[in-house]
């Protein structure tokens, strides 16, 4: 099974949270174009989806799947748009899928929401959770 990173737990709703950071400085140049290529192709969807998929799956059989959840997707890479990313929202979002089967069999929704965000986005929307890059020289040995 695969996990999402975080699983943050407010008073009325779990947050489950997918960190990726292909803008770490110790990141080569190469890999972070590989990373945001296949990123706007789509090509790590199926893999977001299943992490999702399979944390609820998890949470629910441990008895935690309580409130309602949103799915955040944080992407530290600074040349993402605002485009780039509303087309990884709504493709997610079809996949989960958000609203659950055309038949309307499901008595609630699978995700509350899902959403995918670069560091600048997340800020603006997540003002009690803000994201800040501790750079490579000046953080402490562990913090980065």
């Amino acid at each position: 099974m695969k996990a999402v990173d975080f699983i943050v737990e407010r008073p009325d709703s779990y947050l489950f949270i997918e960190f990726k950071d292909p803008q770490d400085p110790k990141a080569k140049a190469q890999a972070q174009k590989d990373f945001s290529q296949k990123f706007k192709r789509g090509e790590l969807d199926e893999d977001f989806k299943y992490k999702y998929r399979d944390t609820c799956l998890y949470e629910w059989a441990a008895g935690r799947a309580d409130k309602p959840v949103d799915y955040l997707i944080l992407i530290a890479l600074d040349s993402l748009t605002v485009t780039e990313l509303g087309a990884r929202t709504i493709e997610l979002q079809r996949k989960l899928p958000l609203n659950g089967p055309p038949s309307g069999s499901w008595i609630r929704p699978l995700v509350r929401s899902c959403t995918v965000f670069n560091i600048t986005a997340w800020n603006k929307r997540f003002s009690d959770l803000t994201v800040t890059r501790l750079s490579a020289k000046n953080a402490k040995p562990g913090t980065t």
